[in-house]
């Protein structure tokens, strides 16, 4: 496998060994309600991600298995999502979570993870190849059953609930709420799932930036102020791993724009 981009920030404050990790873990793992792995080399797949090694999350995950693969789906998903430059290595690369993801599920019926991973990746996908093609390829429904999957088997899941949203934000800024309605799309179900997210964890910088987004798609220029509000809190917002560190930069992005 080609060698992948490296993280471009300082990485020493997002360091933990085993120790710190467990310590921590509470606090790094609100949104995904990850369980704490047992198995070391899943820990250690766990500490490669948190301190931005991506490619050595995924090979560590994938190593490991069980438990590890987990933490391989969300180190290469980030990557792509954050950066992978090359826009085809990026979507292939969300296929493959999906579809590991996928195979998870069958393994694993009660496995939140694997069924939050493959929502996302596809989530992702779709917006590369455009949203309404996405949906016309039904990738809206399997992505729709996939999170509340997810939220049924991990009700605190705070990115599921964003994800969710973001979801039904997505399909009626492209379609209009009418056609939206045929996708189970509804705003006022959106703005709720963002809301539950960050009721679950209030510290996410990520969140906020995806229910800035989400209020933008579903009430346009009438919630910009809130919306530039919740992306100068995201931008502010103060990170304890690499993941944290690239949303934090996305949201100071978003408010240069």
């Amino acid at each position: 496998m080609a060698k992948w981009t490296a993280f471009p920030y300082d990485a020493s404050d997002y360091t933990y060994d085993a120790t710190a990790l467990k310590k921590q873990w509470t606090r790094l793992h609100a949104s995904d309600a990850e369980a704490l792995p047992k198995e070391a080399g899943a820990l250690a797949a766990w500490a490669a991600f948190h301190r931005g090694d991506f490619q050595s999350a995924y090979d560590l995950g994938l190593k490991t298995g069980g438990p590890g693969v987990a933490a391989a789906n969300k180190a290469q998903a980030i990557y792509a999502n954050y950066l992978e430059k090359n826009e085809k290595k990026k979507l292939e690369m969300f296929l493959e979570v999906s579809e590991r993801a996928e195979a998870q599920q069958a393994e694993d019926p009660k496995n939140a993870s694997a069924y939050y991973w493959q929502a996302y990746a596809l989530g992702r996908y779709s917006q590369g190849i455009s949203v309404a093609r996405a949906l016309a390829q039904g990738l809206g429904t399997k992505i729709k059953t996939a999170l509340e999957t997810t939220l049924q088997l991990a009700p605190k899941h705070a990115d599921a609930h964003a994800a969710l949203g973001t979801f039904h934000a997505e399909v009626i800024d492209k379609v209009g709420k009418l056609l939206g309605k045929t996708q189970g799309a509804d705003a006022a179900t959106g703005l709720k799932m963002f809301k539950k997210a960050l009721e679950l964890n209030p510290h996410s910088a990520v969140l906020r930036v995806e229910y800035a987004n989400g209020l933008v798609m579903l009430e346009g220029e009438k919630k910009m102020k809130e919306a530039e509000k919740l992306y100068a809190e995201a931008a502010a917002h103060q990170p304890v791993d690499a993941m944290e560190r690239l949303d934090v930069e996305m949201a100071k992005a978003e408010m240069e724009e």
